[in-house]
């Protein structure tokens, strides 16, 4: 195998394009005739590679800043690490931030959060964070019928009692929203606010069907201007709209997708001084070794019904 399938979107021309300093770029030629080192390299690599083109930007000035955004991961460890390889692949991401709901419904919500502390993946608290985090009497979750609610509920009370101490710390300390400046806070340029559901509640659904004058109403709870962004989770279903220059994205789902799409779902954002660009990402994964964890830790078939269904079932909360 060659560098380039260790490496993709990720070879030496995309690095020394990108003023990454030769020796590092030269690694990849070694990497291409011992694949066994091309795998551990592979990480610290690119960890480096992407500190110098960040450098880059600050010494040579550079007004572009790219992000990946990822939310509503839902204890699904597995649709987690596929998103996580899929980002890292591309090489040119510059941070990543997740948007909170990282428990629930799933069997591994310790190792969700471990794996973002290790990653230093900053975000902020979902629902179902704040209130496994604070002991709250139900998790905030929105049901539709008696059955739904009992799903919920077990759901709930599963994942008060599997979360560790230091995982019910970190959820319960987690922010409620983060303001990212991507050009710099020493200029005007783009914001791009980070929040769970709403500005004022992280338990509201933001769903597509809400107006423009919701919309509207929204951006101004945080003082929005045109060009700038938020950006928001929760609903598990990915849109984006333009209300008056404001850019208005629902992030979808990494591990329970509520659009009939089973797949994993992230998205990319460019921020450049024209405004930012969004692309929504979708990632296979593992999703029978997923059903397999949610079966092992005895949660109910409903949920792994959920995963293979995209959301689309009788039962879907």
């Amino acid at each position: 195998m060659t560098a380039e399938h260790y490496f993709p979107r990720f070879g030496f021309a995309t690095l020394v394009r990108d003023n990454v300093p030769r020796e590092i770029a030269e690694s990849l030629k070694f990497a291409s005739a011992c694949p066994a080192s091309a795998t551990v390299m592979a990480s610290s690599l690119k960890r480096v590679a992407n500190q110098w083109r960040t450098r880059g930007k600050q010494l040579h000035g550079l007004t572009h800043m790219r992000y990946a955004l990822i939310s509503d991961i839902h204890a699904n460890l597995h649709a987690l690490d596929a998103v996580l390889t899929d980002i890292d692949q591309r090489g040119d991401i510059d941070a990543v931030y997740h948007l909170g709901d990282l428990v629930g419904y799933s069997a591994y919500p310790n190792e969700v959060v471990d794996r973002l502390r290790e990653r230093a993946i900053a975000g902020i608290a979902g629902n179902y964070d704040s209130t496994v985090g604070t002991d709250y009497k139900h998790c905030g979750c929105k049901v539709e019928n008696p059955q739904q609610e009992a799903l919920a509920h077990i759901s709930y009370e599963f994942t008060k009692r599997a979360v560790t101490a230091s995982t019910t710390t970190f959820l319960a300390t987690l922010p409620f929203s983060l303001d990212l400046r991507p050009l710099g806070g020493h200029v005007k340029g783009p914001r791009l606010v980070l929040v769970h559901g709403t500005p004022t509640l992280n338990t509201v659904y933001w769903t597509q069907d809400r107006s423009d004058e919701f919309c509207s109403t929204m951006a101004k709870n945080v003082s929005l201007s045109p060009g700038d962004m938020i950006a928001f989770g929760h609903t598990h279903k990915p849109w984006h709209r333009e209300v008056e220059g404001i850019h208005f994205v629902n992030t979808g789902s990494v591990g329970r997708p509520k659009d009939g799409d089973p797949r994993a779902g992230y998205v990319l954002v460019d921020f450049a001084a024209n405004g930012p660009q969004i692309a929504f990402v979708r990632v296979t994964y593992d999703i029978a070794a997923a059903i397999a964890g949610v079966q092992a830790a005895g949660l109910p078939e409903e949920f792994a019904e959920f995963l293979r269904a995209g959301g689309l079932s009788s039962a879907a909360v």
